[in-house]
């Protein structure tokens, strides 16, 4: 039994990577015990450091910033997600027209860093509020990077589902939207929410344009000499935030992945004795051609 990269390993092979597994991850404990030890050391866990907690005014404070974040999170995400799915469909046009402007821009978006779009937005077209500046750079690279994910996810697909989608009269457009399009999503789903928590995480440089997210009020608050400038333990707070709005969506994208596994259909291309039907779970009623037996 073998893959195609490497043989499946023996019973040695598997002992020795179970040690190599142990000996990383007593490794990785070790690392984080010593970085707890440094910041008890230090005094990082000492009560007056963490005094700003009880405050009702930072709690309500650190909850708008949240707030703000998930916002530009939110409109970033619902505007990248369309750009993905519209410049996609135009670099998997065939008119020329459509196809090469679509892959100028996406290439173009995707080559420049986030912070340079943010900073050419906010500095140079002034858009006024900081807001507009941040979600139109991630709208842009984000966007860009998901159009790549999914043109990837179309041309996965099995060539006969959409030969069979022509030969049931369907026309391009009908084929991409009704067909193609849903099932690639479904197969991409799980790439799809890694790239939103990347999203989720990139809303944190809008603290450079004065944005009112969350890492900006994290750095006021670490700097407050009244509570000793408690930059280490804000910035466990934070993380700590940061680390549970990922894990949800990394849950929501397992949640996904298995519901998915539990009821997508085997697809494969139908062969000279095979009965075109139409599969009715192929979302929103959207007819699509499968293999129904010979």
């Amino acid at each position: 039994m073998s893959s195609v990269l490497f043989d499946v390993p023996g019973p040695k092979a598997r002992v020795r990577h179970r040690l190599y597994a142990v000996i990383g991850v007593l490794g990785v404990a070790g690392l984080l015990g010593f970085i707890v030890y440094r910041f008890a050391d230090t005094g990082q866990f000492d009560g007056k450091l963490w005094d700003w907690l009880q405050y009702t005014v930072i709690q309500e404070s650190l909850l708008a910033a949240l707030g703000n974040t998930l916002k530009a999170f939110a409109a970033g995400a619902v505007l990248a997600l369309i750009f993905g799915a519209v410049f996609a469909a135009a670099r998997l046009s065939d008119k020329a027209y459509l196809r090469g402007p679509a892959t100028v821009i996406v290439e173009f978006f995707r080559a420049i860093p986030l912070v340079v779009m943010i900073f050419a937005f906010h500095f140079g077209l002034s858009l006024g509020a900081p807001f507009y500046s941040v979600v139109l750079g991630l709208t842009l690279y984000n966007g860009s990077v998901l159009a790549e994910v999914f043109r990837a996810g179309i041309l996965s697909l099995p060539k006969g589902q959409s030969e069979a989608a022509y030969a049931l009269g369907m026309r391009k457009t009908q084929t991409m939207n009704l067909v193609l399009l849903p099932q690639a999503l479904r197969a991409m789903l799980p790439t799809i929410i890694s790239q939103l928590v990347v999203l989720l995480k990139d809303t944190a440089l809008g603290f450079l344009i004065t944005y009112e997210e969350l890492l900006r009020y994290a750095r006021y608050l670490g700097g407050i000499a009244e509570f000793g400038r408690p930059l280490v333990p804000v910035t466990i707070v934070v993380g700590a935030i940061y680390i549970v709005m990922c894990l949800l969506l990394t849950a929501l994208a397992k949640y996904l992945e298995s519901r998915n596994r539990r009821n997508k259909k085997v697809i494969t291309p139908a062969g000279p004795g095979d009965d075109l039907a139409l599969d009715p779970d192929a979302g929103a009623g959207a007819p699509t051609p499968v293999r129904t037996g010979g």
